[in-house]
């Protein structure tokens, strides 16, 4: 789920390999998770959507979120390190912006790319153990620990071979599914049991941050074609490619009127949806006619934060 990504600037007094991990890990991505994280927490608590959820927050509730998010925060930090390692061809070549190119980890210090290999297997090793662990000792439910499996092989195959998903084309509706779908059902799944209504909810969103991964590989496209990877940008021209992303802006403003009308959505959680009305309509009139994705990313970002506090506001 690509987001804004300026990197703090602590290469003055960290060691290089250790500000390497660091900004590798996409620290702005990861506050980005943990918000949508929040959001899935959130819903779950409202109680108006899951089966036995509870009518509030209580001490309980917090500290089980606390447990899911820390065991979450290994498997997004070892997804982050294996699309940092198979884009590094890619992010040599191309000319980053703050939203797109990776983090320049391996670019600014001159690290070998296995570096990072072998940090995505330690991560990856150490957030298994993390999460077994965690549903053995019943601090997370069979399925919340389930639903963190789904994210760090779904993750892992987004980028590594054998699969590479986003190599062929469907990289883009398997990191939508994974941001805007799977990511807030394990917040649910971690304090109460989602039903099939939490993901419906969400629909919105999942669709708006297949947006934004329309718009942050867009500037990548050449550097990807060059080393042979094949998302929608390689694949598709540009207009088609506005066509489809009108398409999903469109399809995330009928979901949300659809879901406030058959009385899923909240009225307070249906307007915050149109935080993000401005930003789709800036990034659907500059998308391919500029390189920055901006907009969209803004779009992804605002719904994200917009919704959360509409549903935390519920629940409190």
């Amino acid at each position: 789920m690509p987001a804004p990504d300026p990197t703090v600037d602590t290469r003055r007094w960290l060691p290089t390999h250790v500000w390497a991990l660091w900004a590798a890990s996409r620290p702005s991505q990861l506050a980005l998770i943990a918000l949508v994280y929040a959001l899935g927490v959130g819903i779950a608590a409202v109680g108006r959507v899951v089966e036995g959820g509870p009518d509030g927050v209580d001490v309980a509730v917090v500290r089980t979120a606390g447990y899911g998010l820390v065991a979450l925060i290994p498997v997004a930090v070892a997804v982050h390190y294996a699309n940092e390692y198979a884009d590094a061809e890619t992010d040599a070549l191309t000319d980053p912006t703050p939203f797109s190119g990776g983090s320049g980890a391996l670019v600014e210090t001159g690290l070998p790319r296995s570096f990072l290999g072998r940090a995505t297997a330690v991560v990856a090793a150490l957030a298994v153990p993390v999460g077994t662990v965690a549903v053995a000792g019943g601090v997370l439910a069979a399925d919340a620990g389930a639903l963190l499996a789904v994210i760090l092989l779904s993750g892992l195959a987004y980028s590594l071979s054998p699969v590479a998903l986003v190599d062929r084309g469907v990289g883009e509706p398997v990191n939508a599914a994974l941001g805007g779908l799977v990511l807030p059902v394990y917040g649910a799944a971690v304090v109460a049991t989602p039903t099939v209504v939490t993901p419906l909810v969400t629909l919105p969103f999942a669709l708006v941050v297949g947006c934004s991964l329309l718009c942050t590989h867009w500037p990548d496209r050449n550097a990807d074609a060059a080393v042979g990877k094949r998302t929608l940008a390689v694949r598709w021209p540009p207009d088609r490619l506005v066509r489809l992303y009108i398409v999903l802006a469109g399809l995330a403003a009928a979901t949300t009127v659809g879901l406030r009308l058959v009385g899923l959505l909240p009225l307070p959680v249906a307007v915050a949806h149109l935080a993000a009305a401005p930003f789709l309509l800036w990034g659907g009139w500059t998308f391919t006619r500029r390189r920055s994705p901006l907009p969209a990313v803004a779009a992804m970002v605002a719904l994200a934060a917009s919704t959360t506090a509409a549903w935390w506001w519920l629940t409190l």
